[in-house]
């Protein structure tokens, strides 16, 4: 009678191992309805590699922290079904691009919350806590535009996915850039000169070369590269008034 392994449908599942100097191995995962990618790393970590490394929390899209390079793009594992991403029924599984690797597909994301750091992606508030909050119109153009892009929840895919990023070790990226974007539009925050000169220098919006990686890979549907055109423009507009 043959054995059951042998009748199942399996996946060829390449996955990074080690750091940069590490290497793909192999594994057959088989093949299930529905499955994720996030699905597939996790049965390779329970039954051929126990000391795999990766990150994951919610396993439902909340989260981002399961962001991974699969089949060299950037997706979020645990909403990426294998059906859509699978070539001939192989998989590879790499750790998201553009940031320094700890182990297999574990990255340290110090570099990029630095850089949203460096665009001034900080709240510096008009009121101080023992004030009254400070009335906003969501039906105001700057409300408007700052509610396109507050859905961002920093899993880095666009940083990974980013040309710009890339090449230039200086530059902010679209994550920071567009959460500066959002506070630039908002008219509670008391710094709009600090922050238009953060993403003023070198390495900031007017880094972007507006091929727009960024907007293809995001998973929840944002522009980045139309809040980084905004700063363009805002930065433009302060420098010939003398704001800069």
């Amino acid at each position: 009678m043959q054995d059951t392994a042998d009748r199942e449908e399996m996946l060829t599942v390449e996955i990074w191992r080690g750091r940069d100097d590490g290497a793909l191995r192999t594994y057959r995962v088989p093949r299930r309805e529905s499955q994720t990618v996030l699905d597939v790393v996790t049965w390779v970590q329970r039954n051929e590699e126990p000391a795999l490394a990766y990150r994951f929390a919610c396993r439902v899209g909340m989260c981002g922290s399961c962001a991974m390079q699969v089949n060299g793009k950037p997706r979020w594992t645990c909403r990426t079904h294998v059906s859509r991403v699978a070539e001939n029924g192989l998989l590879r599984i790499e750790p998201l691009a553009n940031l320094p690797r700890i182990k297999d597909l574990a990255t340290d994301m110090a570099p990029f919350f630095e850089k949203w750091q460096g665009a001034r992606g900080r709240h510096e508030p008009t009121r101080t806590r023992h004030e009254p909050m400070a009335p906003v119109s969501s039906e105001s153009p700057a409300r408007k535009a700052a509610n396109a892009g507050i859905e961002c929840i920093n899993c880095a895919v666009c940083y990974a996915a980013c040309d710009v990023v890339g090449w230039d070790e200086n530059y902010l990226g679209p994550a920071a850039l567009n959460r500066a974007w959002t506070l630039a539009n908002d008219e509670r925050d008391a710094d709009k000169a600090g922050l238009l000169r953060a993403v003023s220098e070198s390495g900031g919006c007017h880094s972007c070369h507006s091929h727009g990686s960024c907007v293809e890979h995001c998973p929840v549907g944002l522009n980045p590269t139309a809040g980084i055109a905004g700063l363009k423009r805002m930065t433009l507009t302060a420098l010939m008034k003398g704001g800069l």
